[in-house]
């Protein structure tokens, strides 16, 4: 098993994934240069689901890579060429693809996490707990490839947007519990409406409610870590998305770092940034490593 207390070389390299139409899905692979068997994590970019891309995170990336872990960074369908669900189902057959090339990454193939920022980590989260909706499997699966699932063995959240409808009340400037900062409405009502197009799929698609209402999902091992206070992601939010996640009966490890900012890997030198990437590392050896 790799741990976090051997640095490795990482060799860092473009494949394509998944292609639709003339279109083709890129991923950036990080592969520790090592026998392994490596654990496995997939990278979801943030962008509120329409903007960014997989080189949002290729710095942090390639640092948990150099802790011997293999991250997979996903490129994924956004608006205007496609709503929810599309980049779910993209996200579900990188997992499953993942799973088939891990034995020529010296990875480990059965259990494969996801982690990402913002929108990507609600995606991450999103999929870590319902790995068998059949939106998100609507792919088939890769050719020439042994049969493989979406199960994730762990979830990583940094600065999630966990409540894609109680985000969008705050921007509005509709809710009672939190205000939100000037400008906030004009910086992301319109990718909301545009990933989600209606509030209701907002609400079908908010990992808390979807708990709270009673729904039979999976509960995958989960790391949560933000800053006490960010903007862009309402602290009641988070707090009811965790209560409601532990109440389930599913393992959720938190941290909130003091102060407010976004981005905690923004800065890899900062002492937040390499905590957080301790932290992580040494969660997803514990659970897939």
């Amino acid at each position: 098993m790799a741990t976090s207390m051997q640095t490795y070389d990482v060799e860092i390299s473009d494949v394509e994934y998944l292609k639709h139409g003339e279109t083709p899905l890129l991923a950036s692979v990080f592969r520790p240069q090592g026998t392994g068997p490596f654990p496995i994590m997939i990278e979801l970019h943030g962008g509120a689901w329409v903007r960014g891309n997989r080189h949002n995170g290729d710095d942090a990336n390639e640092a948990l890579a150099k802790n011997g872990v293999i991250v997979v960074a996903l490129d994924f369908r956004v608006p205007p060429e496609a709503p929810y669900p599309a980049s779910l189902a993209d996200i579900h057959y990188g997992v499953r693809w993942a799973k088939s090339q891990a034995a020529g990454w010296n990875g480990i193939p059965d259990r494969v996490g996801a982690m990402g920022t913002s929108s990507g980590a609600h995606q991450a989260m999103l999929l870590g707990i319902r790995p068998n909706d059949s939106r998100y499997a609507a792919l088939s699966q890769p050719a020439g490839t042994a049969a493989a699932d979406g199960t994730l063995g762990c979830v990583i959240l940094v600065s999630p947007v966990i409540d894609p409808l109680g985000r969008y009340q705050y921007a509005k400037g509709l809710r009672d519990d939190i205000t939100p900062p000037e400008g906030m409405a004009e910086r992301v009502v319109a990718m909301h409406d545009l990933y989600w197009v209606t509030e209701e799929a907002m609400a079908e698609a908010a990992p808390a409610r979807i708990l709270a209402g009673g729904e039979r999902t999976a509960l995958p091992p989960s790391l949560f870590l933000a800053r006490s206070y960010e903007a862009g992601h309402p602290r009641p939010d988070s707090d009811e998305f965790i209560r409601q996640y532990q109440k389930a009966g599913g393992q959720m490890d938190v941290t909130f770092f003091d102060g407010e900012g976004e981005g905690l890997l923004r800065d890899l030198s900062s002492d937040v940034a390499k905590q957080t990437l301790e932290q992580m590392t040494d969660f997803i050896n514990q659970h897939i490593g």
